[in-house]
Order: C-alpha cells, then sequence, then structure tokens
C-alpha cells in the first residue's frame, strides 16, 4: 500500500473481491475469471471464454473512510458487425448496500465480432480512470460492481483514504449457474441483472456464473461449482442447449445427472435448486440452432430466430418443452435419494402472462424490467417461507 499526495494506492488482491473465482494478474492489470485457469484451459470456444471472463457479480469490496475513489481500468468494448452499437458497461459504487455512484469507461480495447463468419479481431486500447466522489464521511463499506457484459482488467485503486478488506457479512452464499439470461444480457447495469437483484431480495452473497451462450453442462463447469464453497446452489440449464442444437435427448439426461453428480462431490448436503427455461417462445416447440434474424439487421436492430424444424423432436432434438419434462422427471427421480435437490418450473418465473405485459426485446433475451420480474418471483419461490432457500414451514 503506497501514499501519495493524500491518497493511498492500493494493491488489488483476491482479498477485495466477491464473485470472481480467480483473479489473474496480467501486463495490463488484474483480470477477475469467473471460471478457473484449470477450466478455461478445457474451453473450445471463444464465446465461453469470452463471457466467463465478463465479470457479472463481480464486485471490488472496501472497508474504508474515504470520500473520492479512482479506479483504474481497461475495458473491452464489443462491436458486432452489422449490428447497433452497444453502450458501453457500467461500474456502480454503493455505500452500505446502497446506490451512491455510477461510472463508464469510454474507451479501451475493441473486439470486432463478425456473427455471419464467425471471426473476431482484437484491438488494444488505452486505461481509463473512473471517479467516484463525495462519499459520506466516516467507516463504511463500499462495494464497485463491475459491467456484468464487459471484461475489465483493474489496473489501479486509489483511495483518499486506507482501505482493508470488508468484513464477512455473515449471509448466505449463493451459486448460480446459468446462460446469458443469468449473466444479465439487456441489463443496463451490473445490480439490475435477475441474479443480482434477487440476492438482494433474499439476503445473499451471489457468485454468478451465468455465461452468455455458455451454459451447456461442460463437465469443467460442474467442476468449478463442486470446488466453490457455498451455501446455496442454483442451476438453471436449457436456453443454450437449444439454441446451439447442441445434444439430442439421449444424451441430455445422462449429461444432467453427470453434471448434479459432480456438484454432489463437493456440496452433499447443499440445498440444490434445478431450473428449468423461462418462456422463449421461438424456441418452445422449435428446435435449434438460434441465428440473428437478417432482415432485422438490415434495419439496425438485432432479434433472433429458430432455424430447427418442429417435426424433428421425434428424433430427439430438444426444445424448452422437451427440457422442462425431463428436467422434472430427473429432479423427481433423484430427489428419492437425495432431500436437498429441488425443482423450480422457469415458467414460474416468466410465463405467457409475463411475455404479454412483457415481451422479449430480441425475441430471446429479458429487458431490464423483465430482469425485475423474473427477481421478483425467484425470490419467492426460492428465498421465501418454504422455499429451498428459505424458511421452511412446520
Amino acid at each position: 500500500m503506497n501514499t501519495r499526495h493524500g491518497w493511498t494506492t492500493t494493491p488489488i488482491t483476491p482479498a477485495l473481491l466477491r464473485g470472481a473465482l480467480e483473479l489473474e494478474l496480467t501486463e495490463r492489470g488484474a483480470l477477475p475469471h469467473r471460471l478457473p485457469a484449470h477450466a478455461r484451459a478445457q474451453i473450445p470456444d471463444g464465446q465461453l471464454a469470452m463471457a466467463q471472463s465478463q465479470p457479472s457479480g463481480v464486485r471490488l469490496v472496501l472497508r474504508t473512510r474515504a470520500t473520492a475513489v479512482e479506479l483504474d481500468v481497461v475495458a473491452t468494448k464489443r462491436v458486432y458487425v452489422g449490428a447497433p452499437p452497444r453502450p458501453d458497461g457500467v461500474y456502480e459504487l454503493l455505500v452500505d448496500g446502497r446506490p451512491a455512484g455510477r461510472a463508464r469507461a469510454a474507451d479501451g480495447d475493441t473486439l470486432t465480432i463478425d456473427m455471419a463468419a464467425g471471426t473476431a479481431e482484437a484491438r488494444p486500447g488505452p486505461v481509463e480512470t473512473l471517479r467516484f466522489t463525495g462519499l459520506p464521511e466516516g467507516e463504511k463499506d463500499v462495494e464497485i460492481w463491475l459491467p456484468h457484459d464487459e471484461a475489465t482488467r483493474l489496473v489501479s485503486l486509489r483511495t483518499d483514504a486506507p482501505v482493508h478488506p470488508a468484513r464477512p457479512t455473515g449471509r448466505p452464499v449463493w451459486l448460480h449457474h446459468g446462460s446469458s439470461i443469468s449473466q444479465g444480457s439487456n441489463a443496463t447495469a451490473p445490480t439490475g441483472t435477475w441474479p443480482a437483484l434477487a440476492a438482494a431480495l433474499g439476503g445473499a452473497e451471489l457468485i454468478n456464473l451465468g455465461f452468455g451462450g455458455g451454459a451447456l453442462l461442460d463437465p469443467f463447469t460442474a467442476r468449478a461449482l463442486r470446488d466453490t464453497p457455498a451455501d446455496l446452489i442454483s442451476v438453471k440449464i436449457g436456453i443454450n442447449l437449444v439454441n446451439s442444437d447442441l445434444m439430442r435427448l439421449r444424451a441430455f439426461g445422462p449429461a444432467v445427472h453427470g453434471f448434479l453428480d459432480t456438484i454432489r462431490e463437493g456440496h452433499p448436503t447443499a440445498p440444490l435448486l434445478v431450473v428449468s427455461p423461462v418462456l422463449c417462445p421461438i424456441h418452445e416447440n422449435t428446435p435449434g440452432p438460434s441465428a440473428p434474424d437478417h432482415s432485422a439487421l438490415s434495419e439496425g436492430r438485432l432479434r433472433f430466430t429458430a432455424t430447427g424444424d418442429p417435426a424433428e423432436t421425434a428424433a430427439g432434438k430438444l426444445t424448452l418443452t422437451v427440457i422442462r419434462d425431463e428436467l422434472a422427471r430427473i429432479v423427481e427421480q433423484r430427489a428419492t435419494t437425495d432431500p436437498h435437490l429441488h425443482h423450480l418450473d422457469g415458467l414460474a418465473l416468466y410465463n405467457e402472462a409475463d411475455h404479454a405485459e412483457l415481451p422479449l426485446p430480441d425475441a430471446l433475451h429479458p429487458d431490464p424490467a423483465t430482469h425485475r420480474r423474473i427477481a421478483e418471483h425467484f425470490a419467492r419461490l426460492a428465498f421465501g417461507p418454504g422455499g429451498p432457500f428459505g424458511t421452511k414451514t412446520p
């Protein structure tokens, strides 16, 4: 810890982070990862490698008397060829759990992605300084939530008073795995993803292993869940298996069993909640793969469509309806010997009535209001009285 001109520079270490499984020290700053190195070595595609480096749910947590904070970052900006520009990621500062400031990095590294060609090109960019001032006087807990959808290298942390790691909260640690919906796609701020909102409503400390395009029952993800300390665990399975057209029904059931078996090796009695997919009309009865709607792209809009044939479900192709039925069957079977295993139908989180009021703007991902709707339903059903994460009723 170095002090210059009344400011303190504090090394960024894992002790200051929550929500990350590993912190990689690079020449351009500390990069939080949501999968450990041994898992990253087995990732077979760039999409998951990118998604796990986007720090959804990751936050710097400090105990300090500082009234001003500066954070130097290198953000990775994504540019999709033919699609409208993406908004800059949001950094949210909370004081004792209450919002107290926001900032954005206007520049940084650039990753240009051509979804049609399947290519990506990276260009390095500058370090940006984020400034938060006017914080309340006195000792307090300060959290800086990193963007849920923008990889961020943490270069330097400066404050006008010394900082220390925050004290343990005593809240249960909730470990969640899911798809881009769980990562927070289309949410406008990191505390506005449905898992972050549900954790706040449920009084839990979130570790979010929601990966855009990456909830694919990968064994290395199961091992990461197995090896991560947690009090409560949930896995939301389905949409990525359909929209990637990755496997058929014959492989799906054994893969789910294997995924749950691995988690149970490290968490034999923790409440484990299996959540099936929320409503997604394009894939309810139509298999994948998903693809960008080129007519929408020509109008400057990003929208997705299902390209499979519903008749192919007879040959084992997966749809969301098929997956919901199979997950309910698997959990019912396993629960006879695992009393801490639970099932939650995703249609209880977002269904046709919700869709009529809050349609999916790109046909695949929820908007900010829908993230809150899903979070409220999840908090009530999972963390509420009688729920698997809540107070048990007599």
